[in-house]
């Protein structure tokens, strides 16, 4: 593409960022998860999607970023999944970079039914420092974390 000068213009790709919040079925188990993730791994992959995923306390939060198109056609098939509910949009927007820009879905196996005290102590510590030490170049990805914090602070039922 040419402007009046006749020097060329590339045209400047905004990046769409997108979160939400869900809830699990009852139903669903860590192989599901591992399912989710396997199938949400790959297809990213290649549709050069990026973003994290947080499922504690049968909750999901993910953020998602890529090609606008893309990110929404893929959140329109989360919504249907009938592995979660009440499936919320926090906030989206469009900037000029990536805030995830080496990750793919990143995700901890934790297991409610079979934790300890320090093995959440350790999630939710790391949980919070992945959140300061993250770029938030925009409002979705701030709240993002923000959500996320507001989720750990809360310890699942511990024995």
């Amino acid at each position: 593409m040419e402007g009046f000068t006749g020097k060329t213009i590339i045209p400047i790709l905004l990046m769409y960022t997108l979160t939400y919040e869900s809830k699990a079925v009852k139903e669903l188990t860590n192989a599901d998860i591992e399912a989710i993730l396997e199938t949400a791994r790959s297809f990213n992959g290649a549709s050069d999607i990026t973003g994290c995923l947080i499922f504690y306390k049968r909750r999901f939060i993910q953020i998602l970023e890529g090609e606008k198109e893309v990110v929404q056609a893929l959140y329109e098939r989360i919504k249907q999944d009938s592995r979660h509910t009440n499936v919320y949009l926090l906030s989206e927007n469009e900037e000029g970079e990536r805030n995830f820009p080496n990750w793919g879905m990143v995700y901890y196996p934790i297991d409610e039914t079979d934790l300890n005290k320090n093995e959440y102590e350790q999630f939710r510590r790391n949980l919070l420092l992945l959140a300061d030490l993250t770029v938030h170049s925009n409002k979705t990805a701030i709240l993002f974390w923000k959500r996320m914090k507001l989720l750990v602070t809360t310890p699942p039922d511990i024995r």
